[in-house]
């Protein structure tokens, strides 16, 4: 598997878990003495989805036309 192809499988994983917690949305809660908060596992998500873009364009093929004068 590419680099690209596992920025953009990571993408994919992210919003589609986002996507799960919009629609239900669960309340925050108390685990072993841990606050879990799902607003800022959300962020979490979609700074990964932010991060996955900017691989992505990084992995995009580009072309510079440059032109010497003399």
């Amino acid at each position: 598997m590419t680099d690209t192809q596992q920025y953009a499988l990571i993408k994919s994983l992210c919003l589609q878990q986002l996507a799960d917690l919009r629609f239900s949305p669960k309340p925050t809660y108390e685990l072993d003495g841990q606050r879990v908060a799902w607003e800022s596992y959300a962020l979490s998500l979609q700074q990964t989805v932010d991060w996955c873009d900017q691989k992505l364009r990084d992995q995009e093929v580009y072309e510079v036309q440059s032109a010497g004068l003399t």
